[in-house]
């Protein structure tokens, strides 16, 4: 294991710190309900990857996390808490809120957090964090308290992380991005406000898809090629904490796939959309553009009930806007000219045909057989 800077906060963390969505019990709303990691059992796997060098562990509050949160107190109490750094988050974003939020994190963990993060920022609750009084506001003041060392925003959004990037109360951002998905690394990259706040990046595995179809060491490598802290993973086992933490960073000096070699591979499976997500398409009637391509990506990638019922919030609406729309300013910010209008009709078809009218149930579909290719691909790999 190998160490990075995080930003200007004096801390070093390991290239690869550990995710605790897997390492849950029970299900809560937004994840799935095939975690059931029992105490010992959670422990035991968190135990490996500090034996490995591991020394960041990431979670959230109990109602997203389940009891990760409170498994994550266990193991500090357990190895010595001088020897970790812990990172929380929340998904609050008014300040009083956000203050109760961490004041329970605190209980839960037993200790304070090294690190906690307004979790999820979007544009609909940007300013409300940001303004006096709000979520970030809240943080500065447990910091002064004592509750957490440093304050973060973690936002799948490259403008909001932008953000911030120049305000003094932030101190550490989470962003995510991955091998398919680097059009956010890539616009981070080249901007030096970025460069005084520690960066963590999650998503690495694009929600666990991605390794069934690249190397482990590929996926991760392709996210430490950027200038981040630490590429997050969640780890739900002894042996993805060995795969993900078993080689020498420093040892690896093959040439990364490009984003088009990607594709390729891709296209053995389905026709991929050309979207790496920079984020620089604006539609004027307000459609995530890039996430209705990450959903349409993530259906035939194995997120086939996940990303249907994603997409059904709203693609009609978006379908309807594209139709009415006159300028098609997105097509001309794209920077792979992406036909985008007709991508989204693509996605619209897409929910259409496999959502059932009736409950809207998906409907038994696997185009081309390929999640049973993943399964097969994942089970070679021992994931």
């Amino acid at each position: 294991m190998h160490y990075r800077r995080l930003g200007n906060t004096g801390l070093t963390v390991s290239e690869i710190g550990f995710g605790t969505i897997p390492i849950l019990k029970g299900n809560v709303p937004v994840l799935p309900d095939y975690y059931n990691l029992e105490d010992e059992e959670a422990l035991s796997v968190m135990e490996e990857a500090y034996r490995m060098g591991c020394n960041l562990y990431d979670t959230a509050i109990v109602p997203e996390y389940g009891d990760a949160e409170l498994k994550l107190g266990m193991f500090a109490a357990r190895v010595g808490r001088e020897k970790l750094i812990l990172s929380d988050k929340a998904r609050f974003f008014d300040g009083n809120e956000m203050y109760q939020a961490v004041t329970a994190s605190c209980e839960h963990l037993g200790t304070y957090a090294d690190l906690y993060f307004v979790h999820q920022v979007d544009e609909k609750h940007e300013d409300e964090v940001f303004r006096a009084g709000g979520a970030l506001d809240a943080l500065a003041e447990l910091k002064e308290e004592g509750k957490i060392r440093f304050a973060g925003i973690a936002s799948h959004y490259y403008d909001i992380l932008l953000r911030g990037a120049g305000d003094a109360r932030v101190d550490v951002l989470q962003g995510s991005g991955n091998l398919l998905e680097r059009g956010m690394l890539e616009r981070i990259q080249r901007e030096p406000s970025f460069r005084q706040k520690g960066l963590l990046v999650n998503k690495v595995y694009a929600a666990g898809i991605l390794p069934g179809y690249f190397p482990v060491r590929t996926l991760l490598q392709a996210v430490l090629a950027y200038p981040v802290s630490c590429a997050l993973t969640g780890l739900g086992t002894k042996e993805q904490v060995r795969l993900a933490m078993g080689w020498d960073t420093k040892m690896e000096t093959g040439r990364l796939p490009s984003f088009e070699e990607v594709l390729s591979v891709l296209e053995k499976y389905y026709e991929p959309i050309p979207c790496d997500r920079c984020q620089k398409c604006r539609c004027p009637f307000g459609t995530e553009i890039h996430t209705i391509f990450r959903q349409y990506q993530y259906y035939f990638l194995g997120k086939e009930y996940w990303a249907l019922h994603k997409l059904d919030m709203g693609i009609e609406e978006s379908v309807r806007f594209c139709r009415e729309c006159k300028e098609m300013p997105c097509m001309e910010m794209c920077p792979s000219g992406i036909r985008i209008p007709e991508m989204i009709e693509k996605a619209g078809r897409l929910v259409k045909t496999h959502l059932q009218p009736a409950g809207r149930k998906p409907a038994a579909f696997d185009p081309k057989g390929f999640s049973a290719h993943r399964m097969e691909r994942e089970a070679k790999r021992g994931l």
